[in-house]
């Protein structure tokens, strides 16, 4: 029964669209490194893409409304001396981006004021960086900025080593070792602990400031690489990697108990490109997607599962792609979500996830508060240990073109987590307390009666029932019966209302009864003529009320008889005050009368349908008259065709005669 109801959200109807090649990003050189990284990444300003440069290495910052194609020449980030393998955006400073590359190194930029593409200078001035971070002796392969503390970054190294940044002195001050290569890292939403996996086939949660795992449990057993992104303010985690049958999986994690995958790794499909997750913290959806195809599909996370809601489908495959903060979707269109996809190296696709309404007005229960550009702590102060979640802010004032503005914590609801038990306990005692009221309600509860108590009662009610149950076995006895009462059916007549309206008598129009049980027997025998007879007036009532009276008292002192002398008694009490003689006259009079009139009405209607024939045979007989002279008088003209008229006025009339004809015989 339960698959025929459909799940309540107010995202299972989010499509994905695609936009057309006027409006991508087109004319770009995108790198064509191996290394598994997003190669994209975004915010509601810009969008930085790894850029396929020689001479060393660069990245490239496209203005995000600079859409269509792009120059020939434009303005690169240049400083490292090897390929760029990623790069992320400060989510307090839409100008502020953090690289790195595959020499060890990672540079901080500073986007120009006014910054754009489109310049009419012949030489294009490339972006230095403004500080560069040394400590790695490997490639970076990945850097991310702490989404709680203010310049806070995290870069992770083929040295198995991820170093925690403090950006504003420019020094390293913890850092976190694995035994392999850290193949993806995510924060928790306070920024307190990290996730990650590395090619070990390990899944590592870090308490980042202690500088050691606080669980380490094995992760997807396949040799391909594995993705983890946390889950926003949620205690979850999501993973996504192969089995050892290559089969790709996606996984979800209790952090506080990760021995195993709450419910076991979920088969995706058996495609071989890597699953890129991206959570969307203000509609608990969880994106997937595919590098190498052209699929983006979405879950909704609700009681500790993923929820299928659809599948975004385009046959152009990608490489990277970006997620859009959600302080930067469109909120006119009911946009939920923007990816930014990689198409062939040389375009990037702008793809948005839709709410399909129909609403001129903001739609706020699609757009909870979201995360502001306003830090929850300094760096200094992280560092000392202070955890706590950046301010938040009211979408509807984007909406109206405002500044956007902060909605306090107190006036956040909070999200319940059911499996926590932590969350769980209060709700428990809420349970406990109802299982004592059925004990309570027990020891309230007085002695028993007593058996005097209890005959004084009985009897008291047997007393009201006595002139019930005598009745009851008068009933019974007239049951015991051998005639069977059956109501008599109503007579339908055969003729017209209209007819049976100017003979009827009014006997005829009441309605038949049903023999009554204290009509006398005589006239319950006959069957017919007693159902005929009409009780209401006072001339026809068969007893009076005395006799009806002395019935039944009669009745009521036969009940201690026998059988025998109650069917006596019974039928004395019942002996008619008229005689037989008159009673059954009565009917039939009436029944007399009743077939005299019907007699009647049948000869009126002979009557009728004879003189209905003798018309439609005159009618007939001078039609076929008419016909036949028609026919001599066709025979005439055509015997005189030559003489009289030409052949033409001939035919006109021949044909005109013919259809007079066939008009008469139709």
């Amino acid at each position: 029964m339960s698959g025929r109801f459909v799940r309540a959200s107010k995202y299972r109807h989010v499509f994905g669209r695609s936009t057309r090649k006027e409006q991508c990003y087109d004319n770009l050189r995108i790198s064509k490194n191996a290394w598994d990284t997003n190669i994209v990444k975004a915010n509601p300003h810009y969008i930085s893409v790894n850029w396929e440069a020689g001479g060393g290495g660069a990245f490239a910052v496209i203005p995000i409304n600079e859409k269509g194609r792009l120059p020939e020449q434009m303005p690169l980030f240049r400083g490292h001396t090897s390929a760029v393998l990623d790069t992320d955006w400060s989510p307090f400073d839409d100008s502020f981006i953090a690289s790195g590359s595959d020499d060890g190194k990672v540079f901080l930029w500073k986007v120009p004021k006014g910054f754009t593409l489109q310049t009419e200078a012949e030489e294009q001035e490339d972006v230095t960086p403004v500080a560069k971070l040394t400590g790695h002796s490997r490639k970076v392969g990945h850097v991310l900025f702490n989404p709680a503390a203010e310049n806070i970054l995290a870069s992770a190294s083929g040295d198995y080593k991820i170093k925690l940044w403090d950006v504003e002195a420019g020094s390293s001050r913890l850092e976190l070792k694995h035994d392999d290569i850290v193949q993806s890292l995510s924060w928790s939403a306070n920024g307190s602990l990290l996730v990650t996996t590395s090619r070990d086939k390990k899944l590592r949660i870090w308490d980042a400031r202690q500088q050691k795992p606080a669980h380490v449990v094995p992760g997807h057993s396949g040799a391909k690489n594995s993705r983890a992104v946390w889950m926003g303010e949620h205690d979850r985690v999501a993973t996504t990697g192969f089995s050892r049958m290559s089969d790709r999986q996606l996984g979800l994690w209790d952090i506080r108990d990760p021995k195993e995958p709450i419910g076991g790794f979920k088969i995706l499909d058996s495609i071989s490109g890597v699953c890129i997750p991206f959570w969307d913290d203000g509609s608990q959806c969880l994106y997937l997607a595919g590098k190498g195809d052209g699929n983006i599909r979405y879950y909704e996370y609700e009681h500790d599962k993923f929820e299928y809601l659809s599948e975004y489908k385009s046959a152009d495959p990608q490489r990277g792609v970006a997620f859009l903060p959600k302080r930067g979707v469109n909120t006119h269109e009911n946009e939920v979500m923007r990816a930014f996809k990689t198409v062939n190296d040389s375009y990037i696709e702008p793809v948005s996830f839709i709410v399909p309404r129909r609403a001129e007005v903001f739609q706020g229960d699609i757009y909870p508060p979201t995360t502001g550009t306003r830090p929850a702590m300094s760096a200094a102060e992280w560092f000392d240990g202070k955890e706590a979640l950046p301010p938040k802010i009211d979408l509807e004032s984007v909406y109206a073109g405002e500044k956007p503005a902060e909605v306090f914590l107190s006036s956040i609801p909070s999200k319940q987590k059911s499996s926590s038990p932590k969350a769980s306990s209060p709700v428990k005692k809420e349970f406990e307390q109802p299982k004592q009221a059925p004990a309570s309600n027990e020891t309230q509860r007085g002695p028993p009666p007593k058996m005097e108590e209890t005959k004084g009662s009985i009897a008291a009610m047997a007393s009201k029932f006595v002139d019930k149950d005598a009745e009851e076995s008068d009933d019974s006895e007239d049951d015991a019966s051998s005639f069977e009462e059956v109501a008599r059916p109503s007579e339908r007549n055969a003729l017209p209302s209209r007819m049976e309206e100017k003979t009827s008598s009014p006997l005829e129009k009441k309605e038949p009864q049903s023999p009554d049980r204290n009509a006398p027997l005589t006239a319950r025998m006959e069957g017919k003529t007693a159902s005929s007879l009409d009780y209401s007036s006072p001339q026809q009532t068969p007893l009076e009320k005395s006799d009806l009276n002395a019935s039944t008292s009669a009745v009521t002192t036969s009940s201690t008889q026998s059988p025998l002398d109650a069917r006596s008694a019974s039928a004395k009490a019942f002996e008619p005050t008229h005689p037989l003689s008159t009673i059954s006259s009565l009917p039939a009079q009436s029944k007399s009368a009743t077939n005299s009139s019907s007699n009647e009405r049948i000869q009126d209607y002979f009557h009728e349908i004879k003189s209905l024939l003798e018309q439609q045979s005159k009618t007939m007989a001078s039609q076929n008259d008419k016909i036949g002279q028609l026919t001599t008088e066709i025979d005439t003209l055509k015997m005189k065709m030559g003489e009289t008229r030409s052949e033409r006025a001939k035919d006109e009339r021949i044909k005109h005669l013919e259809a007079e004809i066939e008009k008469l015989r139709s």
